[in-house]
């Protein structure tokens, strides 16, 4: 039960028309899903398994994507290790920072892992529920932001990088912790997970290479060829690293900042998602759309199907509020009539 778009771009095999999936495709500009959450808080969306299951599914009914990943949250394991986590029209909210007096405070990782097993139940329904031609992907976030949010409430700032010396110590147990997480995950019917490490890009290169890299790679090396990685904001000098290019990842996500066509050897294997504009996506009117969309996608249209074999086609991050479906719709279509 899978895509076939998807899995041949997994194994990087030739062929004209890429599969087509975004990060936040299941949000708040789809009527699907703010149907739900009118009747549902977002933490319920994400921990009954049963809804996590309908609003995953929204988009894949409604816009045909080929791709559908798990409605959730990537801050749920800093939950499970006993920090605490609401969501308000803030946005999320642990109940404490992590520091050096509160790094003891963190639980074990099999009580924070019981604090996951709805993951594991809304990937297995999600499964259930897709058409057998549909691909599933599940996720995770990455070390740092998590380290991130744990230290300063949110993935922006500096306070992280300051504190950048307790990260070790807050990876004795997120690396194990995440690592058994996305065997929850793969074992319900994933067929990859997606490493999300949105502050990464905060990181200056050297900090990245220092700091982020071993301790990310250890995930990839515990799941070989079944995990991918998107870093928002990082560059070239950021991933151009051989411990982290030499990993088993099953793929890269790059943002709307990578110049896609000139990039698909740099990674070498797996597959590279990305990486139109998300805020033109947003911005542009219905009737101007799809004239910017064709002109993202001549470029790569103009390569042979060999040189973008991989390519798995969608945002460079996650769709934004207030996106026109109709544009959503659009997108979908339009690739599929170019690369047809």
């Amino acid at each position: 039960m899978a895509n076939e778009k998807f899995q041949n771009a997994l194994h990087r095999k030739i062929q004209s028309c890429p599969p087509v999936w975004m990060m936040r495709q299941a949000g708040r500009y789809h009527s699907h899903y703010q149907k739900l959450r009118a009747r549902h808080s977002f933490m319920e969306l994400c921990k009954n398994p049963e809804l996590a299951a309908q609003v995953a599914l929204g988009p894949i009914q409604d816009f045909d994507f080929d791709v559908a990943i798990l409605f959730s949250d990537l801050l749920f394991p800093l939950e499970g290790l006993g920090m605490g986590l609401s969501y308000g029209d803030s946005g999320p909210k642990l109940e404490w920072s992590l520091n050096e007096k509160t790094l003891s405070r963190l639980a074990g990782v099999d009580q924070a892992l019981e604090g996951l097993l709805f993951q594991k139940e809304a990937v297995r329904l999600t499964r259930q529920a897709l058409a057998p031609n549909k691909s599933l992907v599940g996720f995770v976030g990455g070390p740092w932001t998590l380290f991130s949010y744990a230290v300063q409430g949110q993935h922006e700032g500096n306070e992280a990088q300051a504190r950048r010396e307790l990260f070790p110590a807050f990876c004795k147990k997120m690396i194990p912790l995440l690592v058994a997480n996305i065997q929850l995950q793969l074992n319900s019917g994933a067929e990859i997970v997606m490493i999300f490490d949105t502050a990464a890009g905060n990181l200056t290169p050297v900090e990245f290479s220092d700091v982020a890299i071993s301790e990310t790679v250890k995930l990839a090396e515990a799941h070989p060829g079944r995990l991918a990685y998107y870093s928002k904001n990082t560059t070239k000098k950021h991933l151009d690293h051989s411990v982290l290019k030499g990993a088993p990842w099953a793929g890269f996500g790059v943002d709307q900042n990578w110049n896609l066509e000139k990039e698909f050897s740099f990674f070498g294997h797996g597959f590279i998602q990305g990486n139109f504009d998300q805020n033109i996506l947003k911005t542009a009117a219905p009737g101007e759309f799809k004239a910017l969309l064709t002109q993202y996608l001549k470029p790569l249209r103009n390569l042979s199907p060999e040189k973008r074999a991989g390519w798995v086609c969608g945002l460079g991050h996650g769709i934004l509020p207030q996106t026109p479906e109709s544009n959503v719709r659009t997108f979908v279509h339009t690739v599929r009539e170019i690369f047809s």
